[in-house]
């Protein structure tokens, strides 16, 4: 009889690639996957790893049992959300991963309606970017993930997750407060094509889309600074080395110095949740998309 956390250890290293990154996704030792996949090997009768250079390598009966193990856990999971729903009650746990101004701007309170409404839930969070969100949610090692794209540039959803809208999250743009437009009720992108940006950092998609919406206004950007926090590119726009795009959700407290003003082209974030499509039925995932919305209703632009 194949056991099942023998079978999750291996499937952790299919997915991360190797023994170390297994032992991060699963929350355990190294040694203790080794000894794990070791136990595996001595079940079934085969070598399942291989050495390759400094790391290792499954072998073919290792991939082999990886491709069943994947779909074993999967199945697993159906089970227990089906159990979970055939109960209708909300306990266990919930893996929430969330980019920085949800898990600032919407996570806390959200987190407080489930702890009052489901108290036998435990919630666990991590601050993520979006991608590497909804990895850790393929990869089975979170259940939901706030991710969001742009009114103007969608981001597709991968296959096998479910999505629910939360909220949308309009954007302005910071400049200092000493700029000619900080007085303007609105102003136009095209207001900014001679001046230097503050952007997200490069390969990000939020960077991506900075890039694609200016250029779309005919203006080739000038990125002078990068930063990942929305705090530390407020930070440079006070001291006078650029403007930003900056979303309303989580952006208190802003330093001195700042001013903004929205755009007359509307520019909205939207924010949703995503979860594995075969823990669609889950009441803790329901729960906690609800209270995640209900959250979003009075942030809603």
């Amino acid at each position: 009889m194949l056991n099942l956390e023998r079978l999750r250890t291996l499937d952790a290293v299919a997915r991360h690639g190797s023994v170390s990154g297994a032992a991060d996704g699963l929350h355990v030792t190294t040694s203790a996957v080794s000894q794990q996949l070791s136990k595996l090997e001595r079940e079934i009768g085969q070598q399942l790893l291989a050495k390759n250079g400094r790391g290792v390598r499954l072998t073919d009966a290792g991939l082999l049992l990886a491709e069943h193990a994947a779909r074993i856990l999967s199945q697993v999971e159906v089970a227990q959300a089906d159990i979970e729903a055939q109960r209708g009650q909300v306990v266990g746990e919930v893996r929430i991963a969330a980019f920085p101004t949800v898990a600032r701007g919407l996570l806390p309170s959200a987190l407080v309606a489930l702890r009052t409404a489901h108290p036998e839930l435990r919630v666990r969070t991590a601050e993520l970017e979006p991608e590497q969100s909804i990895r850790e949610v393929l990869r089975g090692d979170a259940d939901l993930a706030i991710v969001l794209d742009w009114s103007n540039k969608r981001a597709p959803v991968p296959g096998g997750l479910e999505r629910a809208h939360l909220l949308d999250d309009a954007a302005d743009v910071a400049m200092p407060a000493d700029h000619p437009l900080a007085s303007r009720d609105e102003v136009d992108l095209v207001d900014f094509g001679d001046e230097e940006w503050v952007s997200w950092p490069e390969g990000e998609f939020c960077h991506d889309w900075l890039l694609f919406t200016l250029r779309s206004q005919g203006m080739e950007p000038r990125i002078a600074h990068f930063a990942g926090e929305h705090h530390t590119q407020l930070a440079l726009v006070a001291a006078g080395f650029g403007v930003c795009v900056t979303p309303r959700l989580g952006r208190g407290p802003v330093p001195e110095g700042v001013a903004f003003v929205p755009v007359r082209q509307k520019m909205r974030r939207h924010i949703y949740a995503t979860w594995r499509t075969d823990a669609d039925r889950r009441p803790s995932i329901r729960a906690a998309v609800e209270a995640l919305r209900s959250a979003g209703e009075p942030l809603n632009s």
